[in-house]
């Protein structure tokens, strides 16, 4: 399958990164899990986020190809969503994700979040946590590491992790305007039913300044604050190669923009 078809995904993805690294929830402190990015076969994307023009977070997001478990061909997302040095009195944020799927069907098989943050304006932060995706018992078992504590959550066709959901769109389906997406993901701390709607129009971009583009629009609620109701949309250029070049945060407390810096990989 070819790595080139990027369609809905790389904003979905950076949007549930910040979502999950600012949840409620607090566990102590843990080891590190998730290994350094390091070179290889897959794609990188850069995004820069601002809020009021003012750069506060970058976001890179790798897609590799190659591995395998059981005999199963599997693609690893991974993601790093870091705040930048002259903000680390106010929040430090260096918060990663991994997400491993099937490749035939991108199902989740395995999600770890580690969380490690801490600032006057964000709670201090520092755990990992498993979600292992056992769809042959329809269950979702969640675990701390360093624990023995495990949860159980039922497992419904068509459920997904925040990457596992990215890996079913940016590799496999396409976009069209006037779509209607219904998203049911599961990211260890609340189950979100979410429907994405598709419309044309036009965008500003850094690397490749005003673009014919398609916006996928959705509102969800947001657990850090107080579930109150904010707005996402992604943009996608149409002409050529579909890439997500810029997303947009309407949230309760204010807009943050993702700008695509740069992307590479083979």
């Amino acid at each position: 399958m070819s790595m080139d078809r990027r369609t809905f995904g790389i904003g979905l993805l950076l949007f549930f990164g910040i979502l999950l690294g600012w949840e409620s929830i607090a566990y102590s402190n843990e080891q590190r899990q998730i290994s350094e990015f390091k070179p290889g076969t897959g794609k990188v994307f850069i995004y820069t986020a601002k809020r009021f023009g003012v750069s506060i977070l970058r976001a890179t997001i790798k897609i590799e190809n190659g591995s395998s478990e059981q005999g199963k061909p599997l693609y690893q997302i991974l993601a790093r969503i870091e705040s930048h040095d002259f903000l680390k009195f106010l929040f430090r944020i260096n918060n990663r994700f991994l997400s491993t799927v099937e490749v035939d069907t991108c199902s989740p098989v395995r999600y770890v979040k580690e969380i490690d943050q801490q600032g006057l304006l964000v709670e201090r932060k520092k755990y990992v946590q498993t979600l292992t995706f056992d769809s042959p018992n329809k269950r979702i078992v969640a675990e701390k590491s360093g624990t023995k504590e495990k949860q159980e959550f039922a497992l419904s066709s068509e459920t997904f992790d925040p990457l596992s959901m990215f890996a079913k769109y940016y590799l496999k389906e396409e976009l069209h305007p006037g779509q209607s997406i219904h998203t049911s993901i599961f990211d260890g701390v609340k189950m979100r039913q979410m429907v994405f709607y598709s419309k044309k129009g036009k965008v500003k971009s850094k690397m490749f300044g005003e673009v014919e583009a398609i916006c996928l629009e959705s509102s969800t609620s947001f657990s850090t604050f107080d579930d109150r109701e904010g707005t996402i949309r992604i943009w996608y250029t149409t002409e050529g190669k579909k890439i997500p070049v810029l997303i947009e945060l309407d949230l309760p407390v204010g807009d943050v923009t993702f700008e695509l810096e740069s992307m590479g990989g083979s």
